[in-house]
């Protein structure tokens, strides 16, 4: 008996194509999840957002650091003060600041002041080196950065070189009331360092009395430009707008979550870094909530300001979680008002034993944080609703749920414009409001990357027959085992569900017979080494993975790590060959 192929007409064109999988997808909605996004308090700039809810709520914490809580009023003045300052400085509409600064409140006064100025705001890894930080400060041509003055030395090097007018410093000790909240990372504690020739931030804020300049700012005006952090190459400056800040809040607010001026959201994350910045800066103030920062994780520091401040937002890696729940004195703190927190999968994978763990500490599922991009402002597929009977665990990995509203995913043919059916793996290519505008200074990479309104993200994905998003990895990474593709982000997903994983790479090696044979490098828990042998995990991977999957296994100490979590493939076999 033959199997009849299933009717493929609609990928004839791209309007069946996006109206069959739309279809799909709104069957799979959640209940109370709304379809549109919601927009407190409209369409209008962040800015305003903030001159709105300093009205509204002026003596509620907008930011609380380590016992320093800074006002929304505070905020919304001491940012028009940095806005008037940029101005005097020199800085017209269009003008890109860089802010080289770890977590701390004066990286939010600077953010609404850049952006009130009607400037481009320009967050640079607190993590590089010189070479890093003077390729990225020529190619936006930063003028005037802003620098925490354990930093400011890097700065002072490449003045000359960068062209750079205006040095601005700032220090932890600006931010921290005379009996702190503890515990303190040491950083904050440090004295502050000197640095010549350079304004200080807090006193030039206090003599500033001058009105923020008069700057027509609208939602299509470029607001930030947010450099990618791949493994390999130079970054790229990803140019977005004020909209689309504005329509990541928004988004994260009412469908990826609900969050109100009620919560506390606690953020540990970098808020240079996007999804710190969407976490800990957007959301909040596109909801009015209160945000927690923390400059760096610790999980001691962590439950005590969850239950100081009855935390009830939060996201983190799936490692932050399993730490936690590792300490023996988990159960002394109360981290009951935690309602929902996300998780991203990037060295150990959330599995059923992680879930049931947080579960029974805090009362609270833990969720993937699903997918997104620099290019796409980080939040575009949800998954609410799938956690029920651990739905979205036994889905294939990498799941991601379904679009945000105005969303689009669609699967190419490499190298074509060619659709391809529902369940064919392809290239993933995303089509969001808040898509990047363009790579900065990047002609040749923008027309190759944004088609027609689409980003071809390059990754390896596959919409199911379902309607749902899988995310199967990098091309450039995909195995080809006896003609087979077989893709790393499977194999390591598999290795996280074992509870004695700690971390894993797959990588692939040569082989004259088979083309090319997984490696798997794999960390375990230390007083788990002996126990958790190659073979032991080569069994817990047949037993979820096909046969041609199975990698070989290396267990090492440690992996390859970058600035944001991920593991560099590119040296593991170098390191470990």
């Amino acid at each position: 008996m033959t199997r009849e192929k299933p009717d493929t007409d609609y990928t004839r064109s791209e309007e069946s194509y996006l109206a069959h999988v739309r279809g799909l997808q709104a069957g799979l909605w959640p209940a109370g999840v709304p379809r549109e996004p919601v927009f407190p308090l409209g369409r209008r700039p962040l800015t305003e957002y903030l001159r709105e809810w300093a009205r509204r709520q002026p003596d509620k914490a907008a930011v609380l650091f380590y016992g320093c809580a800074l006002s929304y009023a505070e905020l919304d003045r001491l940012s028009d003060r940095f806005a008037s300052l940029l101005h005097r400085l020199g800085a017209r509409k269009g003008d890109r600041v860089a802010m080289f600064l770890p977590n701390c409140p004066q990286f939010f006064v600077c953010f609404f002041g850049i952006l009130k100025a009607g400037c481009v705001h320009v967050p640079v890894n607190p993590m590089f080196t010189r070479p890093e930080l003077a390729y990225e400060i020529n190619d936006t041509q930063s003028r005037i950065v802003v620098a925490h003055d354990q930093l400011a030395h890097l700065v002072e090097e490449v003045l000359q070189e960068c062209g750079i007018t205006h040095l601005v410093v700032t220090s932890f000790g600006d931010a921290l009331g005379a009996e702190p909240e503890g515990p303190l990372p040491p950083a904050l504690t440090a004295p502050r360092l000197a640095v010549a020739d350079s304004i200080d931030l807090m006193a030039a804020l206090a003599r500033e009395t001058g009105t923020p300049p008069q700057v027509d700012i609208g939602l299509d005006d470029i607001g930030a430009l947010n450099y990618t952090g791949g493994t390999t190459g130079m970054p790229k400056g990803c140019v977005h707008t004020q909209f689309d800040m504005l329509f990541t809040g928004a988004v994260m607010g009412s469908v990826s979550m609900t969050v109100t001026a009620e919560d506390v959201i606690i953020n540990f994350w970098p808020i240079f870094w996007m999804a710190g910045e969407d976490l800990g800066i957007i959301l909040p103030m596109v909801t009015g909530a209160t945000c927690v920062l923390m400059a760096r994780w610790d999980p001691q520091a962590y439950m005590s300001a969850v239950q100081r401040h009855r935390a009830t937002i939060s996201n983190m890696v799936v490692d932050n979680a399993v730490e936690i729940m590792n300490r023996p004195d988990a159960n002394q703190y109360d981290m009951s008002s935690l309602r929902e927190v996300m998780v991203a999968s990037f060295v150990k994978k959330l599995n059923p034993v992680f879930r049931d763990g947080w579960r029974r500490l805090t009362g609270t599922t833990l969720r993937e944080a699903a997918w997104g991009m620099t290019e796409t402002h980080s939040y575009d597929a949800f998954n609410r609703g799938w956690q029920d009977d651990e739905r979205d665990l036994k889905q294939r990995q990498i799941f991601c749920g379904i679009p945000v509203p105005e969303t689009d995913f669609k699967i190419l043919e490499f190298g074509s414009d060619r659709l391809l059916p529902l369940g064919e793996e392809g290239e993933l290519c995303v089509r969001t409001p808040s898509l990047l505008k363009g790579y900065w200074n990047k002609p040749d990479a923008t027309a190759e990357g944004l088609v027609d309104g689409w980003l071809r993200t390059g990754d390896i994905g596959m919409i199911s027959e379902q309607g749902t998003i899988h995310f199967l990895g990098r091309r450039k990474e995909m195995l080809k085992v006896k003609g087979m593709s077989v893709f790393p982000s499977e194999i390591e997903a598999a290795l996280g569900q074992h509870p004695d994983v700690t971390g894993s790479g797959v990588i692939g090696r040569v082989d004259d017979s088979r083309g090319q044979v997984p490696v798997a490098f794999v960390t375990v828990l230390p007083e788990r080494k002996a126990a958790t042998t190659a073979d032991v995990l080569a069994v817990f991977c047949r037993e979820r993975l096909a046969v041609y999957k199975i990698p070989e296994i290396r267990i090492v100490d440690a992996l390859p790590m970058t600035a944001t979590g991920k593991v560099k493939k590119e040296e593991l076999a170098r390191l470990y060959g």
